[in-house]
C-alpha cells in the first residue's frame, strides 16, 4: 500500500453485530490512542443480512466497556455491497467463511485489498478470529482482534 492520506478500512463477519463491529472500535480506539484520527477511516459490516439493522451484540459491547474501549451504542449492521470495493483501502475478514461469501459480493480483487484479519497477528498461527456467537468467549475474540489489530496498525504506520 503506497504513502496515502488517509486508510480506509473496513471489518467485515458474518452478522456485523459481534467480531467485526469490535474490530472497528479496537482499532479506533487504537488509532485514536496515537493522535492518528484524521488519518483512518474505519468501519464494520456483514456478508449476511440476517442481522441487517441490528445494534452491536450485547455481550460484544460488555466485551468492549470491559476493556474500556469506546464504541458508538447507535451503530447498526449494514452488509457490504460491491461498490464498497473501491471505497476502501482494506477489506479484512474475520475467517474463511467470510472470504467465501465474500467471493459472491465481490468475484474478484485486482488490486489485493480482501485480507484475513489473522494473517496481520503474528505468531499466532490462527487463521480465523474465534466466533463468539457459537463459543460465547468475547475475551478470546478480544484478543484476536487486539493481536490482528496491533499488526494491522504496525504494518500499516510502517509504509507510511
Amino acid at each position: 500500500m503506497n504513502k496515502k492520506e488517509q486508510h480506509r478500512i473496513l471489518f467485515v463477519c458474518h452478522g456485523n453485530i459481534c467480531r467485526s463491529p469490535m474490530a472497528e472500535f479496537i482499532m479506533k480506539a487504537m488509532v485514536h490512542e496515537r493522535g492518528l484520527d484524521d488519518r483512518f477511516h474505519i468501519e464494520s459490516a456483514a456478508v449476511s443480512t440476517e442481522e441487517i439493522g441490528n445494534g452491536i451484540y450485547p455481550p460484544a459491547r460488555s466485551c468492549l466497556s470491559f476493556h474500556g474501549i469506546p464504541f458508538d451504542r447507535s451503530r447498526t449492521a449494514w452488509q457490504i455491497r460491491r461498490s464498497d470495493y473501491d471505497r476502501f483501502d482494506l477489506i479484512i475478514c474475520m475467517d474463511r467463511s467470510n472470504l467465501r461469501w465474500m467471493k459472491y459480493i465481490i468475484p474478484n480483487d485486482p488490486e489485493n485489498k480482501i485480507h484475513l484479519m489473522m494473517s496481520f497477528a503474528a505468531g499466532t498461527g490462527a487463521a480465523d478470529v474465534a466466533d463468539p456467537w457459537y463459543t460465547d468467549d468475547f475475551e478470546t475474540t478480544y484478543r484476536d482482534l487486539t493481536l490482528g489489530c496491533s499488526g494491522l496498525l504496525k504494518l500499516l504506520l510502517e509504509e507510511d
